[in-house]
């Protein structure tokens, strides 16, 4: 059986239990996981579920990070990514400086029309793109909208700080991210737009989800709800109302509600059903196939793999469906595949992943973990996979 190096997510696990001075047995007591799954993932034997991963991180007090070992920075330095992030950084602290006069003014359908390049540049994958046309983007639109207080120009400048967010997540920057949803909160402010004010909440209640805060995070969802809920019932704030739902659906999945998941997902359907497909607005993908993703990751993050596979083969993808989301759909059945014991089909389905999304498969801790379980499962490694593992930096 291959040999895994040391740089994984159980040996961090290993290394932070003992930092807390804590047995193996001590910290499986205060997780919602078995000593026995503890003690594989450590060794190696065991991938680490995200959901395993966060209740660790919240137990043990860290940060999801630091056991997950984002950013990945060797990948991002060969992939020359590494060198695209202190640009977007530096221009997310633009934002109270004013109007620079360094800059010539555009037309306004020219700017609102490169943030929503951006958008589509994240949904399609091209994340090095999308990192290198931010920090220009942001600046132009932040002197644009200081120049003329358009409420067009400050909701630009919104989507694009959430654009930042969407870059730094998908590439382990939270840090990052965090500073980039202020923005956008900053920005929805001045812009009086209270669906990119709920999106903004939703995002945040992601950010929660990752780190394992279920409660913090559906109460960010209940003040999405609160502040979408007081506006005008328009066809955009019935599409966010159920992309909130759905939010609420994996963070109720990972807290081990199963009413709550069906409560969410019937509100979501509902609100579908209402929009039709309404992928276009805020590229949410907000749709009916989007709510079957969503009830597909829900049993995925309950463990109900069986049933998450029944789910998967039921769902047809649009061909014009986001390839961002349909990448997390392969990540999702790639591990709902390997946890019952369809090694086969797993490769195969992050070989599919890969294909469809690159950067973003490269980058994401679920889809890493899949394929390092797939190594330690493996008596002999196929070439296929020995080249998915080297790929990711085994």
């Amino acid at each position: 059986m291959p040999r895994l190096n040391d740089d994984t997510t159980g040996a961090r696990i290993k290394e932070q239990r003992k930092l807390a001075r804590l047995t193996q047995r001590q910290l499986a007591a205060r997780l919602p996981y078995s000593y026995s799954l503890l003690n594989q993932v450590e060794c190696g034997a065991k991938p680490a579920g995200l959901d395993f991963v966060a209740a660790v991180a919240q137990a043990l007090h860290v940060d999801v990070t630091v056991l997950t070992g984002q950013p990945y920075v060797t990948e991002l330095q060969q992939d020359r990514l590494a060198e695209l992030v202190r640009p977007i950084r530096e221009a997310l602290d633009l934002y109270d400086l004013g109007a620079d006069d360094s800059i010539t003014d555009k037309p306004t359908a020219q700017l609102v029309a490169s943030a929503e390049h951006l958008c589509a540049q994240v949904r399609a994958t091209h994340l090095r793109n999308a990192a290198r046309l931010l920090p220009a983007a942001i600046a132009e639109l932040t002197t644009a909208a200081w120049r003329t207080q358009s409420t067009e120009l400050w909701q630009a400048l919104a989507s694009t700080y959430r654009t930042a967010h969407d870059v730094a997540v998908k590439l382990g920057y939270y840090d990052l991210s965090s500073v980039a949803l202020d923005r956008m909160d900053w920005a929805a402010q001045r812009a009086s737009d209270p669906c990119l004010a709920a999106i903004r909440q939703y995002m945040r209640a992601l950010v929660y989800f990752r780190e394992g805060e279920y409660t913090i995070g559906t109460r960010l969802v209940a003040a999405g709800h609160g502040v979408v809920g007081a506006a005008e019932q328009t066809r955009e704030a019935v599409a966010v109302t159920g992309q909130l739902h759905l939010g609420a659906s994996v963070i109720a999945a990972r807290a081990g509600d199963q009413a709550a998941v069906d409560t969410h997902i019937s509100e979501a359907r509902q609100c579908a059903d209402r929009t039709g497909d309404a992928s276009e607005v805020h590229w949410l993908s907000f749709s009916q196939t989007n709510v079957s993703l969503h009830e597909m990751s829900a049993a995925v993050e309950m463990r109900q793999y069986d049933d998450a596979l029944v789910q998967a083969r039921q769902i047809s993808l649009p061909a014009t469906f986001a390839t961002s989301r349909r990448a997390h759909f392969l990540i999702d059945r790639a591990r709902s595949e390997m946890e019952t014991g369809r090694t086969e089909a797993a490769l195969g389905t992050i070989v599919e992943a890969r294909h469809a999304a690159p950067e973003q498969t490269r980058y994401h801790p679920g889809a890493r973990e899949t394929i390092k379980g797939l190594v330690h499962i493996s008596r002999r490694t196929p070439d296929s996979l020995g080249h998915m593992a080297a790929w990711i930096g085994l």
